[in-house]
This record gives C-alpha cells, structure tokens and sequence, in this order.
C-alpha cells in the first residue's frame, strides 16, 4: 500500500475514466445531495417507525440510535484503513484499491466521487440493515437511523472537505486531518467524520499538520 501511494500524485484538477462501458461510467457518479438526502430521509422513516410502531421507550430509542451513530465511526475508520487501503500485493487487490478509493487519492477534487454510488449505497444499506435486524430484531429501527445518519454526516463533511476552504472554528481540524491523510502520509487519519479511532488504534499523525493545511 504504502508503494501504491507513493505512486498516485494528487491532482487538484481532472476527473479519471474508469470503466469503458458508458453506463457504467456514469453509474459510478454522483452527486452529493443523492446519497446524503437519501439517507437522512431513510433515516427519519426508520426513526418514525421506532417511535410509533415498536414498543421501544423513548430513551432505549436513544441509546440504540447513539449507539447506531458511534458503530458507524468505527465502520467509516475500519472500512476506509483496512478495506480502501487494502495492500495491493496482488494485481486484483491493487486493481480493487484503486477503483474503490485508489482514484479518490489522485483527484481529490473531483466531486462526482465522493461518495458512494447510489444503486451500490442501497445495496450495502439494505444488507446491512438485514444483518442488524436477525441480530437485534426491532432494535435496529432504532439503532440503524444512527448509523445512517452517521454516514450521511460523513458525506456532507468529506464532501464540504474537498471542495471547500476551511472554516475559521473548531471544524477547521477535520480539514486539516484530512489534507495529512491525502498530502502527507496515506497511511495515517482514516478518521474523517471524526479523529476518535485514530487516536484509539494510533494512526493519528501528530506531526505539523499546518504544513498540509493549505493543499485541501
């Protein structure tokens, strides 16, 4: 991985082909508001639906979806160090690193990309909510609208990241955690939404981060 990452230079301009098919091409677009507006209304309804149709308390409705918000903090740090960062020792592995998040890395800019496709985001969301439903039954109307308005979160700020400046608070360091991770070392701060888990499995890279700062 961390050959393959010396290999891809950041472009702050352009956009990559991926696929050769058309429809394919274009299925692997889209535009933020898609998944982020998706999202949050899936997770209204699922919300509505543990509120009126489930005989959950109003607090057990809480913690399962605080609960839902934090387990998706570990999914995005998980996901994004041990699947996007998968070590390409093979030509399949490195093709598959590069397609799902390889090209993320060399035009951080391109705004198409960042975020998962809708028709492949329903699919993940689907199953994931099937496997949370068999392990906690009507829990997870409750638990799920936390996690997927947890990812929905992490799509406005991934996205406010890369095509916006910096804000002038206390956002300004998920910028510039961010600008270490493409700029400076691939190979540290997976966190995007937030720096919990870097700090937790220590791939926080401490080093002047100011230096990177203006690259974003």
């Amino acid at each position: 991985m961390e050959a393959n990452q010396k290999k891809v230079r950041p472009k702050n301009t352009g956009t990559k082909q991926l696929f050769e098919n058309p429809i394919l091409e274009k299925l692997s677009r889209t535009h933020i508001s898609i998944p982020v507006t998706m999202f949050f209304v899936t997770g209204a309804a699922l919300g509505w639906y543990a509120f009126t149709h489930t005989d959950f308390s109003n607090m057990t409705i809480g913690i399962l979806f605080a609960s839902g918000l934090i387990t998706f903090t570990f999914v995005e740090y998980w996901v994004h160090r041990s699947v996007y960062h998968i070590e390409p020792t093979t030509e399949a592995r490195a093709k598959f690193q590069y397609t799902t998040h390889g090209v993320h890395h060399e035009y951080p800019k391109d705004k198409t990309r960042l975020a998962m496709p809708p028709i492949l985001a329903i699919i993940v969301a689907s199953t994931l909510f099937a496997i949370f439903f068999v392990l906690m039954g009507e829990g997870a109307y409750a638990f799920f609208p936390g996690f997927i308005w947890g990812y929905a979160g992490y799509l406005l700020v991934h996205y406010s990241i890369h095509a916006y400046a910096p804000p002038k608070n206390f956002m300004k360091q998920l910028w510039i955690n961010h600008a270490v991770h493409h700029y400076k070392d691939g190979n540290a701060v997976f966190g995007v939404s937030s720096p919990i888990w870097d700090y937790v499995f220590g791939t926080m890279d401490t080093m002047d981060k100011n230096k990177v700062s203006e690259n974003l």
